[in-house]
């Protein structure tokens, strides 16, 4: 199978072991990630911004086999039974094209307006071991342990440990593809990296015991500039992107319409237009599969067109500003106002401002702190490795990656109904809302 994709150009999946994505693709599962976008509400930002998860993980896919044929070219001096064979490159491939499978609506976006409910990951394990599923029933066509396996490896978890951490990992396929892909369809350049240098920089690090595969490492006359390019693209991909103003906005506003309707069933009240997998989840947390895979972007949209008449007004409200693109503003804090007590101070000013106006202060006005860790060489340390058979670790060799490693990005800012800016501005100061874009 041949494919075109606007990221990496001509895509094919010709070899024996990526015969099965073509099957995979078929699927029912798989399928419905084509009706959930990979950014969530970023598209009210970034008009080009509408590309899926499906896409996302044909990339993925894609990734994997370029890394699979990588490892092969390293593998050589390992014994027999550490080697990337048919079999497990299969594995690598499905586990590439699956990792997103239990992705609900708007993706990260409904686990957080959700938070009591199971997580994508979770729903991704439930799908593959499912017996009524389409993904189960191919995987087990293969090979009847196939859909273990390839959990196993979407939770990082393989014998082999170069292996799993190209599925799950500071460098994984996932991230390979949706910075690339997400920088494109959004129209911003920094996302971009060098993935061919990249995956030319891998190299299998030090074993300490024969029986035990080594891990994924980087070379480290070429490696170094490739990880730190890939670094940065993530950083300023979460400053610039991610992080963007309107985008954590129009998030905030779909908690807050789910915590609404979540407040509304457990009070007995029956909101029109709510799919029962979503009334399940609100109420009980949890759902079953089958149910669960009925809810996507489609779905989730005609639930808040029709909540747009609920006669609850906050409801109502919520669902009406969304539909239209009516986002709620944004403002930073920075200097002084960034400690705790300040920003505290500044949430309740603003709160106050939203009882006297007549709107319910905990929906109407809210603290938003994104973070991100760009780089952490503790919690997946992918080795450098120099000719002499020395090894370090990225921090230690890369000004860089020494500077940013376990550093927490903050975004810290007041998200209030547009109706409250000006009182806004003359409560906490012209200077402080005139600095806002």
């Amino acid at each position: 199978m041949i494919l075109r994709d606007p990221v990496h150009g001509l895509v094919s999946f010709e070899s024996e072991e990526a015969r099965i994505v073509e099957e995979l693709l078929a699927t029912r599962e798989v399928q419905r990630l084509r009706r959930i976008r990979q950014l969530g509400l970023s598209s009210l930002v970034y008009p080009g911004a509408d590309h899926t998860r499906f896409s996302h993980a044909l990339g993925a896919a894609h990734v994997m086999t370029r890394f699979v044929n990588r490892l092969r070219e390293l593998h050589g001096d390992l014994p027999f039974w550490q080697r990337v064979t048919t079999e497990r490159a299969r594995d690598a491939i499905a586990a590439a094209l699956l990792h997103d499978v239990g992705h609900g609506p708007f993706s990260h976006l409904f686990e957080e307006a959700l938070p009591d409910a199971p997580k994508h990951e979770t729903w991704g394990q439930r799908v593959l071991l499912d017996p009524d599923s389409d993904v189960h029933r191919v995987l087990t066509r293969f090979d009847s342990s196939l859909p273990a396996r390839v959990v196993d490896l979407m939770r990082g978890v393989h014998p082999l440990t170069f292996l799993a951490r190209t599925v799950s990992g500071s460098f994984d396929v996932d991230r390979c593809d949706y910075l690339l892909r997400d920088a494109h369809f959004t129209g911003v350049s920094y996302g971009h990296f060098d993935l061919d240098w990249l995956l030319r920089s891998l190299r299998l690090g030090i074993s300490h015991s024969e029986n035990i595969a080594p891990p994924l490492a980087i070379d480290g006359l070429r490696g170094l500039p490739a990880i730190e390019s890939f670094t940065l693209a993530r950083l300023f991909m979460f400053q610039q992107v991610y992080f963007h103003k309107a985008s954590r906005a129009s998030e905030w506003m779909l908690a807050q319409l789910f915590a609404r309707l979540r407040e509304l069933v457990l009070d007995g009240t029956r909101v029109a237009g709510t799919p029962d997998a979503l009334v399940k989840l609100v109420v009980d947390g949890d759902c079953d599969v089958q149910e669960y895979l009925t809810l996507d972007d489609a779905a989730a949209w005609t639930a808040i067109a029709a909540w747009k008449e609920c006669k609850d007004p906050i409801l109502s409200d919520f669902a009406k500003r969304l539909h239209s693109r009516e986002l709620f503003k944004t403002f930073e804090l920075y200097g002084d106002m960034l400690e705790p007590r300040a920003a505290d101070e500044a949430l309740a000013t603003v709160r106050e401002l939203a009882h006297a106006a007549g709107l319910d202060p905990e929906r109407y006005v809210g603290l938003d702190d994104a973070t991100d860790v760009p780089f952490d060489d503790d919690t997946d340390p992918l080795m450098v490795i120099f000719p002499d058979g020395t090894a370090a670790r990225p921090a230690d060799v890369s000004f860089l990656l020494g500077r940013l490693s376990g550093e927490r990005m903050v975004r810290r800012r007041l998200i209030l109904a547009p109706e409250l800016r000006s009182a806004t501005a003359d409560r906490l100061g012209t200077n402080f809302m005139a600095s806002q874009p």
